[in-house]
């Protein structure tokens, strides 16, 4: 949810904290702060409310140097955005810290330290946590183990770390349900909640496990586990660099993104199928006798790709694979039954969202032959935890709406259709047909982003609408569902999708001619019953915008309509779902909001 960053060298570490930040702002854009121990000594903290920009206009108003410091980016969960609430918090002079996820125990610790003499100046739950560890820094003079035995206290999720002016070697860092990693360097290290934030400095990698705890220097790592054995954990090689975050010439992430999809979406498949064949090995050594086993899927997903997993339950159950498709956070907190021989499948393009890795955690004791993940990030915490991870190949993704995940995601989930038909009587023929689909698939979407101009034409009839309904049959309802929630995320039009065979059941009533209703109309069996739906929209006077297939023919009257040519019926939910990426885009646009950085969002919800 947050963003952290943290380094010790024997150079000046702003200019690599702001960078870092900067980077990291996708994860939340309420405040920033950072805290460095300066050459004298002392510990200076800065902190802004509002993005990374407006701390980086207080630095060069009032510079500071150091050689240790730690920063954050926040994203609000306890107190509202205020420089009283944001990061780094401190007690007196003895500790600086900075924290992402939820401590839900607060309450009480926050009573006790105050019983103590402890005087609070935020509504956070991270105060707490400098003010526990100054407590026990009273008694106890080494920081590694006050902060050992600090989260020892600590109820919920946390990813910490922690400076003190009397500790000039080292930082301490841990984490318990929120991502950590630390980058290597030569004689100088750091520390992030992302690699992305450290990719100009380093590509060597430590992840810690859940639990760690880790004390940080210039020439060295040292790292304990939950139990405070000292661990060793593997160094990892980013593959990815860090050209990615540039916009070119793109006015915004998210439209680069958007335009990246033929390329990333070529990338997911590379490998994977070759002259008509699904290439089954590229899944990992452990996938086909879990595929074997696998008689039902479970998938567990939040926003976005939940409705990834609800478009998968159509494909899955076309080829005889029962599968339900849950929101992690309902998922967790409730009963499940596992039918046997049931494989858990999660999807998240940071494989650290909060509900869905604790789901995955939750699941290892319900039954399930395994677990598998879809996921965009080879270090997140989804893909090392779950027994078959396949990888999206999006790359980073900066702009906090999914555009280019979405599509990978749903060219993954096409890919696992495949080898779970195979087990199902799929036969040589058709599998090759729809292989074929597949790698026409990146062309088909650069086709339609050809329609970027018409679709910004388009998107002003929606400049000065409240409310737009989005309509789909089949697994076209997932799209809608989709389509609607990039509408509302960006451009803040309260946007709502139905089943188009729905209509009559109630969301009819709110269609009048302020009211635009959006709908892809595929080339598909369900067609003529969409058609009909939409007779009954222009019968109460809503205004139809349209995205078709070139041979569907439309007799209504006042609709706009664009064509797509050339769609694949088993990847057309792919394809159907970009123009209402650029539909959203484009009407954000034209209402002048933040489209990379929405308001009250995250990138990354780490937290529950």
């Amino acid at each position: 949810m947050c963003g952290i960053v943290g380094a010790i060298a024997q150079r000046n570490v702003v200019p690599i904290l702001m960078e870092g930040l900067q980077r990291l702002e996708y994860r939340g854009y309420d405040s920033a702060g950072l805290a460095v121990r300066l050459n004298d000594g002392g510990l200076e903290r800065i902190r802004a409310v509002g993005k990374v920009a407006r701390l980086r206009e207080l630095l060069a108003e009032r510079p500071i140097e150091g050689a240790l410091g730690i920063a954050h980016t926040r994203w609000a969960t306890h107190g509202m955005p205020a420089e009283r609430n944001a990061h780094p918090h401190m007690s007196g002079e003895k500790v600086a810290i900075v924290h992402n996820g939820i401590i839900e125990n607060h309450v009480e610790l926050r009573e006790e330290l105050k019983a103590h003499g402890y005087h609070f100046t935020s509504d956070t739950d991270t105060e707490v946590i400098a003010h526990l560890l100054a407590s026990i820094l009273e008694t106890e003079t080494d920081l590694l183990r006050a902060v050992q035995q600090a989260v020892k206290r600590l109820v919920g999720a946390y990813a910490l770390a922690v400076a003190s002016p009397q500790d000039p070697e080292r930082m301490v860092v841990a984490r318990a349900g929120s991502p950590l990693v630390i980058g290597l360097g030569l004689g100088e290290n750091f520390i992030a909640s992302d690699v992305f934030a450290l990719l100009p400095v380093t590509q060597r990698f430590v992840f810690l496990d859940e639990g760690d705890v880790a004390e940080v220097s210039r020439t060295g790592l040292c790292v304990y586990d939950a139990e405070g054995r000292p661990v060793e954990r593997p160094e990892r090689v980013s593959q990815l660099s860090a050209s990615t975050a540039d916009k070119g010439p793109y006015r915004h992430y998210m439209l680069k993104e958007i335009f990246e999809q033929p390329a990333v979406i070529a990338e997911t498949l590379e490998g994977r199928i070759h002259k008509g064949r699904l290439l089954e090995e590229s899944f990992g050594f452990e996938a086909k006798d879990l595929f074997d086993r696998t008689l039902g899927v479970h998938i567990i997903a939040c926003g976005t790709s939940y409705h990834a997993g609800m478009v998968a339950k159509y494909w899955l159950e076309e080829v005889g694979v029962p599968c339900a498709v849950e929101v992690a956070s309902e998922y967790r907190y409730r009963k499940v039954v596992v039918p046997p021989g049931t494989l858990f499948l999660s999807i998240s393009q940071s494989g650290e969202t909060a509900d869905t890795l604790a789901a995955l955690r939750g699941s290892r004791q319900m039954g399930y032959i395994g677990s598998m993940t879809i996921c965009n990030v080879p270090e997140s915490s989804l893909t090392r935890e779950s027994d078959v991870a396949l990888m999206t190949r999006a790359g980073p993704e900066i702009g906090v709406a999914s555009t280019k995940a979405f599509t990978t995601q749903l060219t993954a989930l096409r890919l696992l259709t495949l080898a779970l038909a195979r087990r199902r009587g799929l036969t040589r023929e058709r599998e090759e047909v729809l292989v074929n689909e597949l790698h026409a698939l990146p062309r088909q979407v650069e086709v339609v982003l050809e329609l970027n101009d018409a679709i910004s034409a388009m998107a002003d009839a929606f400049a000065d609408r409240k409310d737009a309904l989005f309509l789909g049959r089949g697994c076209f309802y997932p799209i809608a569902l989709e389509g609607a929630l990039k509408m509302k995320e960006i451009s803040y039009i309260h946007a709502e999708a139905y089943p188009a065979g729905e209509l009559k059941h109630g969301p009819l009533a709110l269609v009048d001619a302020e009211m635009p209703v959006v709908c892809a109309l595929p080339k598909d069996p369900l067609l003529d019953k969409v058609l009909s739906n939409l007779q009954e929209v222009r019968a109460r006077g809503g205004e139809l915008f349209l995205f078709s297939d070139k041979e569907v023919r439309i007799e209504l009257d006042r609709f706009q309509n664009l064509t797509l040519s050339d769609i694949h019926p088993s990847t057309a939910p792919i394809t159907y779902s970009v123009p209402l990426q650029l539909l959203a885009y484009h009407v954000a646009v034209l209402k002048g909001t933040d489209v990379d950085q929405p308001r009250n969002l995250a990138k990354s919800v780490t937290v529950e």
